[in-house]
């Protein structure tokens, strides 16, 4: 039987592909026509084929659960999200808009701190982060760009304004994802390829290599990169092994580099040792080097605080940027937008309630059926309460976990999240999503085609990661008007 779109019920929430009952939005209108044209048996053949070219292409991701690694393969929904080119330009200069101001304001915090001076920054807020290093104080990055790579999670209220929702800027995840989305469509879905101008997005690892090779403290040709990851048993070491691969770029892990005794970094090979210019690092901060961090660290590098320190190698991102990763500071981005550049945040934050002011506490625990709370530091969708759908004796946890530590809580209203049309248990069911984009700065600035959609396949959940149930789609930026 066909799809009848006039049956489609998104429940009053905004859905990215379909206008009202029976329209879609003028993006998704190519899309949704063809599909009207497939059969239940076509669908399922076709998210078949889905599943089966994910496992040919091993794209996992690793859940851990009651001390177990287990690795998954990759949770995919073959109905793509659909964002309208002219929107999308808004969007991707204000995702621009951020990320500098974001440099702007990591730079000045590791050096006059005049937003701290000027009073538009709280010092306790600072100096309470865990994310601010006093060893990355007075140092002086290619640029002066701390955080390289950005994931900004961006999201819909019903009324359609697009939101960020938090910054990730210490080790963000999930391009490789966005990447293979794409590569696994075109494989099931070719037919729309042929009458949909969407914008690619398999330019990502050349771009991320123009980035990296351009904070080179070395004047080389050709700078030598390395992805630093902490091995096979990291969640993330698919993208990692993606990444390098894609990039031409090789895959080390800490007990491949050595600082020789003229300051520089070096990593094994066969032939010997060869000089590394610019690591990515994939390993937080605090595991990076023992003789500055975590002395117990065995994936980090000796000495290689010094050698960046020194302007002998380049880190992306750089130690410290994760002070600007803390979703309290987070409440504070569009203040920073405004003192560095003297302009009006283009994309807004979800409103937000600081749990360390009296009122915006008393606020939040007045109203916690309605609030999603967040610990300062945490990703993944863990530690996190979403107050619609959380019991009486979890809210009651809550309340005592935001008096005895205020500092480390925001709270934030239940948005009702945008939806799209999902392939749930045989139907298209509405499903709510968000998106990751990916920023790049180096000498120049990149935005990503669109970015990671990630879908709550529960129904009703408004909860996206992969870690906690979630799935993903591939992310479509059309062009309308070359038709």
């Amino acid at each position: 039987m066909a799809i009848d779109w006039k049956k489609y019920d998104p429940n009053g929430c905004y859905d990215e592909l379909i206008s009202t009952p029976g329209y879609a939005r003028a993006a998704a209108r190519n899309l949704t026509a063809w599909l009207r044209k497939l059969s239940d048996e076509d669908l399922q053949t076709r998210k078949l084929d889905a599943e089966l070219a994910i496992i040919d292409k091993g794209v996992t991701f690793t859940v851990y659960s009651d001390g177990e690694n287990i690795d998954r393969a990759w949770p995919f929904d073959i109905i793509p999200r659909v964002i309208q080119l002219k929107e999308w330009r808004r969007i991707e200069t204000g995702l621009k808009q951020r990320l500098h101001a974001l440099n702007l304001f990591i730079n000045d915090l590791y050096h006059d701190q005049k937003i701290i001076k000027d009073g538009v920054i709280p010092a306790s807020l600072i100096a309470k982060s865990k994310g601010f290093r006093e060893e990355c104080i007075g140092i002086e990055p290619p640029h002066n760009v701390w955080a390289h790579i950005c994931g900004s999670d961006l999201v819909r209220d019903s009324d359609g304004t697009m939101y960020v929702l938090e910054d990730n800027l210490r080790v963000p995840s999930g391009v490789s994802y966005m990447i293979e989305n794409r590569e696994v469509t075109k494989r099931v879905l070719p037919e729309l390829f042929e009458n949909n101008n969407i914008l690619p997005v398999d330019d990502y690892p050349d771009q991320l290599m123009a980035m990296l090779q351009s904070i080179s403290p070395n004047k080389r040709t050709r700078p030598e990169v390395a992805v630093l990851t902490p091995g096979i048993y990291n969640s993330a070491y698919f993208e990692h092994a993606f990444l390098a691969r894609s990039m031409g770029a090789e895959l080390v892990e800490g007990i491949d580099l050595v600082i020789e005794p003229d300051g520089y970094v070096y990593m094994k090979t066969i032939k010997g040792l060869a000089r590394v210019d610019v690591i990515y690092r994939r390993i937080d901060d605090s595991f990076l080097d023992p003789e500055t961090f975590n002395p117990d660290s065995v994936l980090g590098v000796p000495g290689l605080m010094k050698a960046w320190r020194e302007g002998k190698v380049a880190l992306a991102n750089a130690p410290g940027c994760g002070v600007a990763d803390d979703k309290v500071v987070y409440t504070y981005v569009p203040d920073i937008i405004r003192y560095y550049l003297d302009e009006e945040p283009i994309i807004p934050n979800v409103p937000s309630y600081r749990c360390n002011i009296k009122e915006e506490r008393e606020y939040v625990l007045a109203n916690l059926e309605n609030m999603v709370v967040k610990p300062a530091n945490e990703s993944g969708g863990y530690g996190m309460l979403v107050g619609p759908q959380s019991t009486a004796k979890e809210r009651a946890q809550f309340k005592r976990l935001i008096r005895k530590n205020p500092r480390n809580y925001i709270g934030q209203p239940a948005l009702s999240l945008s939806t799209a049309p999902t392939l749930c248990d045989n139907k298209l069911e509405p499903r709510h999503l968000d998106l990751r984009p990916f920023i790049l700065q180096g000498k120049d600035t990149y935005v990503t085609a669109g970015g990671l959609t990630r879908v709550a396949m529960k129904r009703g959940s408004l909860v996206v990661n992969s870690s906690q149930g979630g799935g993903s789609k591939d992310t479509w930026i059309v062009d309308t008007e070359k038709r």
